[in-house]
């Protein structure tokens, strides 16, 4: 997916704005209109309940409290089987009866009630509710009922039943007197009312509950209207709120990110422009602090370009000079091989590997005169160019001071002095020369702290051998003024082979920190008795580098291998 799709599918800051503030807005009218419509809710069903109470207490007016407690016991005498049915009828043909029944039947008819009743509450039974079969819990003995229709009236020494759920509330009415907080509500069959119960008492001894149900017939359009109403004026403040909030947001937040967008993005395009654009945006918060960083930013990468610009520009300046420097260095080392094809008495090979562009390792080989060869491996202390020169003026001097019949050990003293002279870096060479008379096949050597060479000599089965030589050696040149060194000498028999090198082959190193070191160096060769110096060179650089793996190359790798073919006639 290229850029350009992918922006077309970003979604912009402000949308994401307006989403979550739409969404906080929806959760603010939500939570508003619920709390709103509950607190409504209990308001009007209280106003409704204060309507029941209050006609239950102008039904409890109807009645004496005296001639209500007659009532009652004889409800109760009725009920237990002490008083006949015609005592009963008797009593609800009275004119008491039938004026307080009929006053509270206008009660009723005047206050759009569902009913208006008194009774004697048998709160034994109601406190035993669940243990009672259904169809005997009539916990209510009438005395007084609202009703006209017979099928559902109840007259003095009727019993009936009594909603359950509300039997904590009317016995805390009748224990305390006290109205109930409970709004005694309930939705049925017979519609949304609420329930009222008001004691009567003679003596502090309760004779009768008033009870009076009032319909809420209003309360459901009420709330209906009331949640319309809110929703819609909670909807028109919202989206106003969103407008302003949108057009602040977008001031304020959305107009200088896409400033700062759009001019970033101007300067991916072309780094060579600064945003000078930015300096418009002053929100002081942290949207003008980061123009003010993008700025700098900027600023800091056109001066690192730069930089980089003329420090690659130098790079490759020094480049360039280092591989003529190398190639300079390669140019004064014997390269060409075979280096003398004439020459059927002997046979040389040589390498130099440097770590760096140039190397502080050197050899040399050349003729004496027509019957010695001269060979020479070293190895300058340090990397790079400093190495190099100095190694370019060890290599001539040793090279100038080597002469017929003049000892090695005077060569190298010579040139231990000239190069004390010259030496303002502190630099110091490790160096192994030999002469090797061509006719009788002895060797001369010097070695100024050089690595111990090796020498394949024949054995007494006929086989080939290499073994390690401790020559005779003394200080590093270039350490230290007038110093003597020693030299020494050994014979070299046709077929025998001197192999020198300098410390980057025994101290290769792997990944794992490991040396090459002599022991490896040794095996090698002694797998290896039958190949040619070249070849064999070739082959112990190869096993080298496959020692070393990926690990980098620290040191010069310098190998000399000389090979006696027969003596000079």
């Amino acid at each position: 997916m290229d850029e350009t799709n992918k922006k077309n599918k970003r979604t912009k800051i402000s949308h994401k704005i307006a989403t979550l503030i739409i969404l906080f807005a929806l959760i603010l009218t939500a939570a508003t209109t619920t709390v709103g419509y509950f607190v409504f809710k209990s308001n009007t069903e209280r106003v409704y309940n204060d309507s029941a109470y209050n006609t239950a207490k102008v039904a409890a007016s109807y009645i004496s409290p005296e001639l209500l407690k007659e009532y009652s016991d004889l409800a109760k005498e009725y009920v237990a089987g002490n008083v006949s049915q015609e005592q009963i009828l008797s009593v609800i043909g009275s004119d008491d009866y039938k004026n307080v029944r009929a006053l509270i039947v206008n009660l009723k008819e005047d206050m759009g009630a569902n009913d208006i009743y008194i009774v004697y509450p048998d709160m034994e039974m109601m406190w035993n509710y669940g243990n009672i079969p259904d169809e005997e819990w009539n916990p209510m003995l009438y005395i007084f009922d609202s009703y006209i229709d017979e099928n559902y009236s109840y007259y003095l020494g009727n019993i009936g039943p009594f909603n359950p759920k509300f039997i904590e509330d009317i016995d805390k009415v009748i224990t305390t007197g006290e109205r109930s907080d409970n709004y005694f509500v309930s939705k049925s069959k017979y519609g949304y009312n609420t329930s009222a119960v008001y004691p009567i008492y003679l003596n502090n001894e309760l004779v009768g509950v008033v009870g009076t149900e009032i319909p809420m017939v209003t309360i459901t359009d009420t709330l209906r209207k009331y949640l319309i109403i809110v929703t819609l004026l909670a909807l028109a403040i919202m989206a106003l709120v969103i407008t302003l909030i949108s057009m602040v947001l977008n001031k304020i937040i959305v107009k200088p990110i896409n400033i700062v967008a759009s001019e970033a993005e101007k300067f991916v395009d072309d780094t060579s422009v600064i945003s000078m654009k930015l300096n418009s945006i002053r929100t002081n918060d942290e949207i003008e602090d980061l123009s003010q960083s993008i700025m700098t930013m900027e600023n800091d990468i056109n001066r690192y370009i730069a930089e980089v610009k003329s420090v690659t520009a130098e790079k490759e300046r020094i480049g360039a000079e280092l591989n003529v420097a190398r190639n300079i260095q390669k140019a004064m080392l014997p390269i060409i091989f075979p280096a003398f094809p004439e020459r059927k008495e002997f046979d040389i090979y040589a390498s130099m590997d440097p770590a760096k562009e140039v190397g502080g390792d050197f050899y040399d080989f050349f003729l004496v005169d027509d019957s010695h060869l001269g060979m020479v491996v070293a190895d300058v202390s340090g990397k790079g160019v400093p190495a190099a020169l100095f190694m370019v003026i060890g290599k001539t001097l040793i090279k100038d001071h080597t002469n017929p019949g003049l000892d090695l050990g005077t060569v190298f003293s010579e040139v231990n002095n000239m190069l004390c002279q010259t030496n303002s870096e502190q630099l110091f060479i490790t160096a192994f020369e030999a002469v090797i008379d061509l006719k009788t096949g002895e060797v001369s050597y010097v070695n100024a702290g050089h690595e111990h060479p090796f020498i394949m000599k024949k054995q007494a089965d006929g086989s080939y051998k290499y073994e390690e030589v401790v020559p005779k050696s003394g200080i590093v040149l270039a350490a230290m003024d007038d110093m003597r060194y020693v030299s020494g000498s050994f014979n070299l028999e046709p077929g025998d082979r001197l192999i020198q090198y300098t410390d980057g082959v025994t101290e290769a190193t792997n990944a794992n920190n490991e040396l090459y070191g002599m022991e490896r160096l040794g095996a090698y060769l002694n797998k290896n008795t039958d190949k040619k110096p070249e070849e064999l060179l070739h082959g112990l650089k190869a096993d080298i580098d496959e020692f070393v793996g990926e690990a980098p190359q620290f040191d010069d790798i310098t190998m000399l291998c000389f090979e006696y073919n027969e003596k000079m006639d």
